[in-house]
């Protein structure tokens, strides 16, 4: 994993979901600012799978549990999908809140995939 690119999404997931929380408590249905800030994530998640496949090839191995980083990266893959297909059919402010909670567990488990790669002992 490269430090920046966490860094920017962890930081890019914690303001998608501030925007979705605050809109969502705020009485909006999912509008394209939320379903868009979900979206957002979603390919930054894309271009970390894209990253953790190609990092090993060019010397940045993981120190800890290759298999439990990819459980969290996929898990996390699934989770914007999720919501955003949960938003689509729900259109309530609820669905715009679930947005945000996505968002904001996919900060926490990409914080935890950088632990796994760069910190974790094997």
């Amino acid at each position: 994993m490269i430090e920046w690119f966490t860094y920017v999404q962890v930081g890019v997931a914690v303001v998608a979901a501030l925007i979705c929380f605050i809109a969502g408590l705020a009485g909006k249905k999912p509008n394209d600012l939320t379903m868009g800030a979900t979206a957002l994530v979603e390919v930054l998640l894309i271009v970390q799978l894209i990253v953790a496949i190609a990092a090993p090839f060019v010397g940045n191995e993981a120190s800890g549990s290759v298999p439990e980083f990819y459980v969290y990266l996929i898990s996390a893959l699934i989770l914007p999908a999720a919501a955003g297909f949960w938003a689509l059919l729900d259109r309530s402010k609820w669905s715009t809140v679930i947005l945000g909670v996505a968002c904001i567990a996919i900060a926490v488990m990409v914080y935890r995939m950088y632990q796994i790669w760069a910190v974790q002992g094997a």
